[in-house]
């Protein structure tokens, strides 16, 4: 579902377009899904910081290249999707990761890591996030942003039946981790 916002008119910008008036309405209709989505694919809050203002960066230097080939949504999580992963092949992700496994921090918590700390803890979520990065992505695209198997497949640059064969595989992991707490709590 395309935001309430209309951005239709982004296919006939113009040099003379306001673009940080643009990029304004973009940021307050997509940057919480922006960063949402950083954070499903990264699980670490400045992390999803860095990629959600890379992204608007990106977004604004290439507003003249939007022409609705897909919706302006699709458009910004297939940007948000590409930043993350050349995140997390750069030297400097891997060195970070590397750090934080081996000199975690000792920093009491924000109080606003505290409260997503809190949001995190919901059942779903926390098995959401036990999934492969594959079939993570594909149920927060589905899900939560609702996107349709065809701007999935654009996302995640693969055919619409490799989404609906991640999909059926992530209901299925989520089955059996859903089963097996269950199993679990029984005990």
């Amino acid at each position: 579902m395309e935001s309430k916002l209309n951005f239709e008119y982004l296919k006939y910008l113009s040099e003379t377009s306001d673009k940080k008036a643009i990029l304004e309405q973009l940021m307050v209709a997509y940057g919480k899904d922006v960063w949402n989505y950083a954070y499903s694919m990264t699980r670490k809050w400045d992390q999803a910081d860095d990629i959600t203002q890379e992204v608007f960066l990106k977004v604004y230097r290439n507003l003249y290249t939007f022409r609705s080939e897909s919706s302006v949504k699709t458009w910004i999580l297939t940007i948000t999707r590409n930043m993350t992963l050349d995140y997390r092949r750069a030297a400097f992700y891997r060195k970070v990761t590397l750090m934080d496994f081996l000199a975690p921090s000792a920093e009491a918590p924000s109080t606003e890591q505290e409260v997503m700390n809190r949001l995190a803890t919901n059942d779903m979520w926390r098995m959401v996030l036990k999934l492969p990065a594959k079939y993570r992505e594909v149920l927060i695209l589905f899900a939560h942003y609702e996107l349709s198997m065809k701007e999935m497949a654009q996302v995640l640059g693969v055919t619409e039946g490799t989404v609906k064969s991640r999909l059926f595989h992530a209901r299925n992991k989520m089955k059996k981790i859903k089963e097996s707490q269950s199993d679990g709590a029984d005990r």
